[in-house]
């Protein structure tokens, strides 16, 4: 199914810790897609990286040692891919675009089959692996979540939304949902056809992602980025509810002294680091930055990168970091010129990079 021909290559895109004086060069992703990237995912299985993107592609890279990558396969929808995401077993990734259709590809077989359907665009994909049999969850602009069994045509149950569904995250069984006025809603995915909790986001700005905590415990919160540059941390019970807080983040300064005068970028997307439980953010303004929620600490901010950095993931170990230099639509359709970059880079993680920092009392 192999269908490039070249090898990695690294390029001057650098991450440096806030500690270290030396740029160590990531590694770029060979023949990346050709518009804007919109999602990455690694599978759980294997170091196989699914690529999304708006030229209506999803594209599937072997990463070796080093970084060296190598195209594996492509499938394609008939309108831009804004989603993706693999199942546990890492034999299948499904898809979700503008076309308003869900697709399945099978790795084994190299098939594609369409498995979802909306009214509208499905802006996110997710996999719940659910004790009696995994169940793919999509969510959509047409204000619904609907779960689909693979071996029914029609979905199995379908949730009305307040809005157009904007992100969702699952971290079985918590899944965390957010839509458009800033609503977030929260499902106990052993009862998955009724919220267990409605809050309003805590960010004033538009939700732009929400992510559950990997660690500490498991399911016990989730992140959520706005397009104002703030990042919330936010626990679902109400016990935890001192723990809840919000800090500013993918901001800068337009001059040394125009402190009243900051200029805020969208907060794209928050991984969560599969071991440890920090996380990442990036912006609209080409960064990403580590961070540990328990310390409320930043660990390290790479150097910025010549665009947007559209998404983020870790892979299963975490000891691999990919990041999508590319245009975000944070600025319109205008902004969306011919010599923004479409990059896929690969980041090797230190583990005092990632590694929590000793946690506030």
């Amino acid at each position: 199914m192999s269908f490039f021909t070249n090898t990695a290559t690294t390029t001057g895109v650098s991450a440096t810790g806030n500690t270290s004086a030396t740029a160590v060069k990531d590694v770029e992703v060979v023949d990346p897609p050709s518009d804007g990237i919109s999602s990455l995912s690694f599978s759980n299985q294997a170091d196989y990286l699914a690529v999304g993107s708006w030229d209506n592609s999803v594209r599937v890279y072997e990463v070796g040692a080093g970084g060296r990558t190598q195209g594996k396969a492509m499938y394609h929808h008939s309108g831009p891919v804004l989603n993706v995401c693999w199942n546990k077993d890492g034999t299948k990734i499904f898809s979700g675009g503008a076309d308003n259709a869900g697709r399945m590809f099978d790795v084994t077989t190299g098939q594609t089959t369409q498995v979802a359907q909306h009214d509208a665009p499905i802006k996110v994909v997710g996999w719940v692996d659910a004790p009696q049999a995994g169940i793919l969850a999509t969510g959509s602009w047409d204000k619904t979540i609907k779960y689909w069994d693979l071996r029914t045509a029609n979905p199995v149950a379908t949730v009305q939304l307040p809005e157009r569904c904007y992100t969702f995250d699952i971290q079985y069984p918590l899944m965390v949902v957010g839509t458009a006025e800033r609503h977030i809603q929260i499902f106990n995915l052993t009862n998955p056809n009724t919220a267990y909790k409605t809050i309003q986001s805590p960010l004033k700005g538009q939700t732009r992602v929400v992510s559950c905590f990997t660690t500490s415990p498991a399911a016990s919160g989730f992140a959520v980025g706005s397009v104002e540059g703030r990042v919330a941390i936010q626990y679902v019970e109400q016990e935890d509810a001192q723990r809840n807080f919000s800090f500013k983040c993918h901001r800068r300064d337009p001059a040394p002294n125009a402190k009243d005068q900051v200029l805020v970028y969208a907060v794209n997307d928050i991984s969560f680091h599969p071991v440890h439980g920090t996380f990442s953010t990036c912006g609209s303004d080409g960064i990403i930055s580590f961070w540990d929620k328990d310390a409320r600490a930043r660990l390290k901010t790479f150097d910025v990168a010549p665009a947007p950095i559209a998404a983020t993931a870790f892979n299963r170990n975490g000891d691999i970091f990919a990041y999508a230099v590319s245009y975000d639509w944070s600025k319109g359709h205008s902004s969306n010129t011919p010599g923004t970059p479409n990059k896929v880079m690969l980041h090797s993680c230190k583990d005092e990079d990632v590694r929590k920092r000793t946690a506030r009392k």
